[in-house]
């Protein structure tokens, strides 16, 4: 008679999922937890969280006279555009540079209080999404000052975009685009911060090596360079060579699927296609991530 006691259900699919739904469900504990984090970080300032907008609206000004002197643009649609992807991609970096430390820095709430992992995780994009919505002041301020630069329209045939280049249909309607867009950014966040945050946890070396890729993907990505630049000086043929390179970032994408609407441009739809495929792929490799590691988390931490 076999008396072999029975597996361990702690690695399996329906714990993973669970562990995810339960999560979601607690928005009073990680909706809690992110607001204090806000208010701790500026506990003793006298303006608080607007002292996040005050740096963004510094950095995006100082680069954008900058920037826009050195690739001879107008400074009414460059300003714009440098500060909405400032805005989008501190966001992206946030959640990747504590993504990676969710679970190191809340180790004394792991060991102490039974909660789901994603709890944690779900306060670290919280977190990062109040500081987004500070920073949304900058884009409005910027906005009303040259919404007549961003309202011109361009890139149109008979109302058409034509294809290739960029096209500007201008601020209307599809502006509010913007917001599914964040969502699905937003989505992603939350399994890039489970994953990197399990990976981080048990290889400590991780965190180092992933912020000095961030800094790189910073010039990669057009943030403080727009694209359309590529295309001056030359036509299509001499820079077809960086186009792939461009195209196969997916930062990129994520930057534009928000940025574009915001200032008045049109959004490709392959870049919409990027990010649901990498929102589906990136879920199923956090749910193999916390299938296999989850229950180890407190072990390791």
């Amino acid at each position: 008679m076999n008396t072999a006691p029975p597996a361990s259900d702690s690695r399996t699919w329906k714990r993973a999922v669970d562990d995810i739904k339960t999560g979601m469900s607690n928005r009073e504990l990680w909706g809690h937890l992110g607001w204090q984090d806000i208010k701790q970080r500026y506990r003793r300032s006298v303006i608080g969280p607007f002292w996040i907008t005050i740096s963004q609206g510094v950095i995006a000004l100082g680069l954008g006279l900058l920037y826009s002197q050195l690739f001879n643009l107008h400074i009414q649609t460059f300003l714009p555009y440098i500060s909405t992807g400032f805005i989008v991609w501190t966001f992206i970096s946030g959640c990747l540079s504590e993504g990676m430390e969710t679970f190191i820095s809340n180790e004394g709430l792991i060991k102490q209080m039974p909660a789901p992992l994603s709890v944690y995780a779900l306060r670290t994009v919280w977190r990062q999404t109040l500081m987004f919505a500070h920073n949304l002041i900058v884009y409005v301020i910027i906005v009303s000052i040259f919404f007549t630069s961003l309202n011109h329209q361009y890139g149109l045939q008979e109302g058409v975009c034509t294809p290739g280049g960029i096209c500007h249909p201008g601020l209307g309607w599809y502006t509010l685009t913007a917001i599914p867009a964040f969502v699905l950014l937003a989505i992603n966040a939350g399994w890039v911060t489970l994953m990197l945050g399990v990976i981080s946890t048990r290889y400590r070396d991780i965190p180092q090596v992933i912020s000095s890729l961030i800094q790189l993907l910073f010039y990669l990505t057009p943030i403080v360079w727009p694209v359309d630049q590529l295309y001056q000086g030359g036509g299509r043929e001499a820079v077809s060579w960086a186009l792939p390179f461009i195209q196969f970032n997916p930062l990129y994408h994520f930057i534009q699927i928000i940025r574009a609407p915001l200032i008045g441009q049109q959004v490709s739809i392959n870049s919409w296609f990027v990010v649901i495929g990498f929102t589906i792929v990136g879920w199923l490799l956090a749910l193999l991530v916390m299938r296999n590691y989850r229950a180890r988390v407190s072990y390791w931490v």
